[in-house]
């Protein structure tokens, strides 16, 4: 798992210093300081070099044919908001209408996907997983927190602790990206 050392925070984020020799700095207020621009660079490098080995770790263990990412992640979005159209699901991931319409023909044909028309109006579709895909679903995520377990009983206590210390400003993170797009 040599992947993730060269992704280790090395930038520290400083408050700038003021002296009565140094010049005021001028930036824009929207422009983000160097400092903070190198961390948010290893930062998201370490998190993607932790989805990336993650996700690689867990296919080798899976038993089953793993599924392709949109399909995985269409399966994910449907089971946590049963009824979704597929339109929402495509603003949601991002993707054309026709794109995900054909996800979902993929999904329903191995069964962990089922469509029902809208009452309102019967021409749309709305989404539900099935049994199987919730099966999969847990199977799937219990399989990568076991790897993810695993790996942590192998760092030192404090690292464990730093870790699960920096999980709340993870999510608040992660929440600001989004409210940036």
């Amino acid at each position: 798992m040599n992947d993730i050392t060269s992704a280790a925070p090395t930038a520290e984020l400083q408050e700038p210093q003021e002296s009565q020799t140094q010049e005021p700095q001028t930036q824009a207020a929207d422009t983000p300081r160097p400092q903070t621009l190198a961390l948010a660079t290893e930062l998201l490098a370490a998190v993607s070099a932790i989805r990336r080995i993650a996700r690689r770790e867990v296919r080798l263990a899976w038993p089953d044919e793993p599924l392709p990412a949109a399909q995985g992640e269409l399966l994910r979005l449907a089971a946590a908001r049963p009824g979704l159209s597929v339109a929402d699901a495509a603003h949601e991931l991002r993707l054309a209408p026709n794109t995900v319409s054909t996800l979902v023909g993929r999904l329903a044909e191995a069964g962990l996907l089922d469509r029902t028309r809208a009452v309102s109006d019967g021409r749309s579709v709305r989404l539900s997983v099935t049994g199987k895909a919730i099966r999969r679903i847990a199977g799937w995520r219990d399989l990568r927190a076991e790897l993810g377990a695993r790996a942590l009983d192998q760092l030192p206590a404090s690292d464990r602790q730093a870790l699960a210390d920096a999980v709340p400003a993870l999510l608040r993170f992660a929440a600001q990206l989004e409210e940036e797009d």
